[in-house]
């Protein structure tokens, strides 16, 4: 039994705040030469365009209390779920839905999004709630193999698959430049796909994770009086290639595919540069990336809702045949899968 993605829907906010951040990060660092270095990379982010729920000035935002981000958090996060829900419905029917998977790592609210989701959709009690939570990145990785072991056990089963992050809430005031690049990738956005075993769309096949050995400080997540601070070393893209090298992680992902058998690449969009390591250490065509860096120039990088942004892209797209899907986060660590477009 295969489960199959059969629509996705995609939902931004209303606000472009990419540039406000960058004219509000570069007065925070006094050192000119600090500054210029900022401005370079900003420039070379692969970086257009991101979207924010968040109503308040930089400055104002970043001096909120965990308190009032969180109550944010409970105010918005359901409101974009809840659109990109109805985007889906533009595409799919989602009549008759017996079970909701969310996925989500910027907010806490109880009784959970999941609920409040189920809810405003009026699902019946009896539907089956999954909340993923505070995986980060890789969280729609997650989010579908629980909707493909839910499909193969139940091929009656209809399940809509949520991810809603909203990562503005957490902007810091700091005038460090590695903070601030790593605020300057991250967006909000939410996507929602309806996965059965019925054949359509997206085919899921054989689900994979690996961990880099020793990379646990490289990407962290922490959680204090201001917010959720991002800690997202230098080193992660580089620390990625390599291990993208290395026979036995290679064969970890790839299984016993090679390269050019994979006709649909959707990498998460975490950065310009993790984009770039991959395409090098894969060596991959020039274009096989394609649909991950379109996400990133128009949207960021919305953690768990980038890779359905991606996938929702290549699904809207022609042809069919072979791919893989590949995610990074926390850990440091690898999520996927093998799928096949119809």
């Amino acid at each position: 039994m295969t489960a199959h993605i059969h629509a996705i829907g995609t939902a931004i906010p209303d606000r472009d705040v990419h540039r406000a951040f960058i004219e509000w990060a570069s007065d925070k660092i006094a050192d000119s030469r600090e500054r210029a270095l900022f401005a370079r990379m900003a420039a070379r982010s692969g970086i257009e365009h991101r979207w924010a729920v968040h109503p308040l000035a930089p400055q104002a935002a970043a001096a909120e209390p965990t308190s009032a981000r969180m109550a944010a958090y409970a105010d918005h996060a359901p409101r974009l779920a809840l659109a990109a829900i109805r985007d889906l419905e533009g595409r799919a029917s989602i009549d008759g839905v017996t079970h909701l998977v969310v996925a989500s790592c910027t907010g806490f609210v109880a009784p959970g999004i999941d609920q409040i989701i189920a809810a405003n959709l009026g699902l019946d009690g009896s539907v089956e709630r999954t909340l993923v939570g505070f995986m980060g990145c890789y969280a729609a990785v997650a989010a579908l193999r629980v909707a493909h072991h839910i499909a193969r056990s139940d091929p009656a089963a209809r399940i809509l698959v949520v991810t809603v992050e909203l990562c503005s809430l957490h902007l810091q005031d700091t005038g460090a430049v590695p903070r601030l690049l790593a605020m300057l990738q991250f967006a909000d956005g939410a996507a929602a796909a309806l996965v059965m075993a019925q054949e359509g769309g997206i085919a899921l096949d054989r689900f994979f994770a690996a961990t880099l050995p020793d990379s646990g400080p490289l990407i962290t997540w922490t959680i204090g009086d201001t917010g959720f601070a991002m800690e997202l070393s230098g080193e992660v893209p580089v620390r990625i290639g390599a291990a993208l090298e290395e026979p036995a992680f290679r064969q970890k992902l790839l299984g016993d595919r090679a390269v050019e058998d994979i006709a649909h690449w959707a990498v998460h969009a975490g950065g310009r540069s993790i984009l770039d390591a991959v395409q090098s250490a894969l060596q991959l065509p020039q274009g096989a990336l394609a649909a991950s860096r379109d996400v990133l120039a128009r949207f960021g990088n919305m953690s768990s809702s980038t890779l359905m942004f991606v996938l929702a892209a290549i699904l809207a797209g022609t042809g069919s045949g072979s791919g893989m899907a590949l995610a990074f986060g926390p850990g440091l660590a690898a999520e996927g899968f093998d799928f096949r477009l119809l």
